[in-house]
């Protein structure tokens, strides 16, 4: 279905606001029979679909479903299983976006920023393996990039006979991930892609990006700051592991999985640094105490504002099962030298193997990257990536080669993990909004000749757009 060439697009967007008086007539008329049935009839009305529950939200319909996906997608006849996903319903008129998070789908309603800026009406889809959206019994090979990827494909297949227009994908972090491997493996299903912040680790063993970017990322005090208190928590590993089993007691917290709470505990700490940066500000380190004055009380706090002491407990492993396991077959995670932990580091960054029950069997597969890396490099098409300057995550981003077409990489200066297109320096905004318009089919005729003038199509809305950007304390994007 992709992608007319760009004078034709201004041309028919031109055309269609310049009859825009007449617009609402049209569209009924172009809407034919299918717009006197209700739109939920017609959702349910495609084979495998089914209502959990419909919430009422004022201008839209917000439903939550369930789509009956393969467990293998090449072997479809082997089993199925129920993959939840929400609608939240604008008009079919409108064009679609297709946002995935990579982990489960939020049942509230929700609106990207791209189905702000182009007004549209937004699928969001629960990534395959995540509960409930786990096969049962569990096939653990069946959770790739490749599979997960078709689940999309074929749910956006089933969708595009109601939601005729345009479709975009998005998604932030991991979410940005898997919009990428979808545009990889199905490059004809969506009319542009919006990434956020999606890391791009293509040699899982090659991380030196991310020393460097901890070597000058923020000022050199912020970063002396945060390393002290780090290097502080394993100096006092004795009284605050003592404070750590009296937590998981009183939690019910076990680490079978990990293996022992010693692990659990300096695993903790290492992400001390990492999770400032990808959740905090430069202005936040004015919070974080002076290790040499500070209480136990006050590192313990601290730490666990920013990493969690749940967080590698069986009960935090459990839910993310799904990630780990991708980071340990294909995704890749990062490892960092932290030289000022010299001595009192007893694992260093711990791999995904760790956090994974031994159970489930893993065998990392290092092609998978590189081939999304040279496909996106080579192969780009309306494709948009927004990272922050200040997030770890970013410092193996995806990269655009000669080859690429319409295809764009922007950074928004100081921003963390939460980085958007609102965040750019205005050229870029601008820029970038008026692309997400054009590859919706609605940008006004005044974007197409200047797009220092685009802007956001939807009216804000404090509840529908605040972004849930995740606020764990696992290293994971």
């Amino acid at each position: 279905m992709r992608k007319t060439l760009g004078w034709l697009l201004s041309l028919v967007v031109l055309i269609g606001t310049m009859g825009a008086a007449g617009s609402t007539a049209q569209a009924a008329t172009a809407a034919g029979p299918a717009a006197a049935t209700d739109i939920k009839d017609q959702i349910l009305g495609i084979p495998g679909m089914s209502l959990i529950e419909e919430k009422p939200y004022p201008g839209y319909r917000f439903f939550v479903l369930n789509y009956e996906q393969p467990v293998d997608h090449r072997q479809p006849w082997k089993g199925t299983f129920k993959q939840r996903l929400t609608l939240l319903h604008k008009d079919v008129s409108r064009p679609t976006v297709f946002f995935t998070s990579g982990y489960n789908v939020n049942t509230n309603p929700r609106r990207s920023e791209p189905t702000t800026i182009i007004d549209g009406n937004q699928v969001s889809m629960e990534y395959r393996f995540f509960t409930p959206s786990r096969p049962d019994p569990a096939n653990w090979a069946n959770l790739d990039i490749w599979q997960a990827a078709s689940d999309q494909h074929r749910l956006f297949a089933a969708l595009k006979k109601t939601y005729t227009k345009n479709w975009l994908a998005t998604g932030g972090s991991k979410g940005g991930m898997t919009a990428t491997y979808y545009e990889r493996f199905y490059p004809r299903d969506m009319d542009g892609i919006v990434a956020y912040v999606a890391p791009n680790d293509v040699v899982n063993k090659e991380d030196s990006a991310y020393d460097r970017f901890f070597n000058k990322v923020g000022t050199k005090e912020c970063r002396d700051r945060l390393n002290a208190v780090q290097r502080e928590a394993l100096v006092r590993r004795e009284p605050l592991e003592a404070k750590y089993a009296a937590a998981a007691a009183e939690n019910g917290w076990t680490f079978t999985t990990v293996g022992t709470l010693d692990k659990a505990y300096e695993a903790v700490v290492l992400d001390y640094v990492w999770a400032f940066w990808q959740y905090s500000l430069l202005a936040d380190c004015s919070t974080v105490p002076a290790a040499a004055t500070a209480s136990d009380q006050e590192i313990w706090d601290t730490i666990d504002a920013i990493s969690g002491f749940s967080a590698y407990a069986d009960q935090g492993l459990e839910t993310y099962t799904p990630y780990y396991y991708q980071a340990g077959t294909q995704l890749g995670s990062p490892d960092i030298k932290q030289p000022h932990l010299k001595g009192l580091s007893r694992y260093g960054y711990q791999p995904p193997r760790n956090f994974v029950p031994r159970s489930i069997p893993m065998t990392f597969q290092p092609a998978a990257m590189a081939d999304v890396d040279r496909w996106v490099r080579n192969n780009a098409n309306q494709m948009l990536f927004v990272y922050g300057q200040n997030d770890p995550w970013g410092a193996e981003p995806f990269h655009l080669g000669y080859g690429v077409r319409d295809s764009y990489v922007m950074t928004a200066p100081g921003a963390n993990h939460g980085a958007n297109v609102a965040k750019l320096l205005d050229g870029e905004r601008t820029l970038a909004t008026a692309k997400i318009l054009q590859w919706a089919g609605v940008a006004p005729a005044a974007a197409l000749a200047d797009t220092g003038k685009a802007a956001p199509l939807a009216a804000p809305d404090a509840q529908l757009d605040q972004r849930d950007l995740e606020r764990e304390p696992q290293l994971r994007p």
